[in-house]
């Protein structure tokens, strides 16, 4: 059994597909620009490249080094850095997606896996969005996506690549640290979890997309070990759940009702969540490689719950 080479894999997504991946088995190694994640060094048998995927030669050493059968292309640059920076967020996520592929092709790298988005959607699509409709994202990030998806397409026809991608909903999830517009689904949890109290800034009604980070690690791990006979596209659309502000707020109080929460809705900041499609149509997926939902909203919830609890003094440092 070779490598998974995970880029970015000392991000929030990375550590937990790292993780599954162990448990798996599996041999993990990362490539990231920090040499640690906020939860500490790689775990004892993980090889740590350190580097820049905008870097050819770094990029190039680290698949050849890590001797990757399968690489999961999870470095990028996400909003609202992407939207601040749209130099840098073409330079991360569209050429170094490039570097990547490259590299896969002149090491023979069996597989590579992108994590890409649903933000590579427009306004322009239908409430319930179908694996193949148009993409005509508003944002850099969406965009840079866009092009990352079409470049694996790219060298899966001309070069033979095993070239397959997932578009992944808003994520929550211990880990997660950022602050684009869905950050209310973590701080939620993780706030109450730590006995502060948060204001979530969407309204009671305000609907949107979940994927509990787990989740989506298990479907890039499923994808991986899909049939290449069974694949009908080489990017699949990935649902988990709908969650309003008021059923994630009920079912936080449920498992830790000490909770702080109360609701101060900003509408700018509603606008932007209900710019995000309101649902992927992932039967494609499941269809084709058997993509099942193992996490709905209150035990993803309760696992998040458990997992900060287990890991408290990283939030307390």
């Amino acid at each position: 059994m070779g490598t998974n080479l995970i880029t970015g894999g000392f991000g929030f997504i990375g550590q937990h597909l790292m993780n599954l991946l162990r448990e798996q088995g599996e041999e993990v190694a990362i490539f990231d620009v920090v040499g640690a994640s906020r939860f500490g060094a790689a775990p004892e048998g993980v090889k740590v490249f350190r580097g820049d995927v905008c870097n050819w030669a770094q990029v190039l050493d680290a698949v050849k080094e890590s001797g990757a059968e399968c690489i999961f292309h999870a470095g990028a640059i996400l909003p609202p850095v992407s939207e601040q920076s749209p130099q840098a967020a073409f330079s991360i996520n569209v050429t170094g997606t490039f570097n990547v592929l490259e590299a896969a092709r002149l090491f023979g790298v069996k597989q590579v896996i992108l994590l890409s988005t649903l933000a590579t959607f427009g306004r322009d699509v239908p409430r319930i969005v179908p694996n193949d409709v148009a993409q005509h994202p508003p944002s850099m990030y969406g965009t840079t996506k866009v092009c990352a998806e079409r470049l694996g397409e790219y060298y899966h026809r001309r070069f033979g690549i095993d070239f397959r991608g997932v578009r992944l909903t808003p994520l929550m999830g211990m880990g997660r640290f950022d602050t684009a517009q869905s950050a209310y689904i973590y701080r939620a949890v993780q706030d109450a979890v730590l006995g502060k109290p948060y204001a979530i800034y969407v309204a009671p009604e305000t609907p949107i997309s979940v994927t509990y980070v787990k989740d989506a690690a298990w479907g890039l791990l499923d994808l991986k070990n899909a049939p290449q006979d069974k694949l009908t596209r080489r990017v699949y659309n990935l649902f988990g759940f709908l969650a309003t502000g008021g059923e994630l707020a009920e079912v936080v109080k449920q498992v830790i009702p000490e909770a702080q929460l109360e609701f101060k809705p900003d509408p700018k900041m509603i606008e932007l969540v209900m710019n995000l499609p309101e649902r992927l149509d992932d039967t494609l997926a499941r269809h084709d490689w058997g993509w099942n939902l193992r996490y709905d909203l209150e035990r993803s919830v309760r696992d998040m719950v458990a997992d900060i609890r287990k890991h408290r003094h990283v939030y307390e440092q």
